[in-house]
């Protein structure tokens, strides 16, 4: 799939994945709008990385452009 058929499903709180990647990522996910101390929080993109836990993703052109991202149960 493209990321442009994969972020209405990160939008709908699938959990996502790049077949490329083939290393410790599990999962993309997309986290929504929300308050932190007291302030607005925008919605964000987390991977969960086997081993290391959450980090904050941003994707690359390459990932942009990819057509090998897939759904994760």
């Amino acid at each position: 799939m493209t990321f442009e058929e994969i972020l209405p499903r990160l939008k709908a709180g699938e959990k996502v994945i790049r077949s490329g990647w083939g290393g410790a990522e599990l999962y993309v996910v997309l986290v929504g709008a929300g308050e932190h101390d007291g302030k607005s929080l925008n919605p964000y993109f987390l991977i969960d990385v086997e081993g290391e836990g959450y980090t904050m993703f941003t994707p690359t052109v390459c990932d942009l452009l990819a057509e090998d991202w897939i759904i994760v149960d």
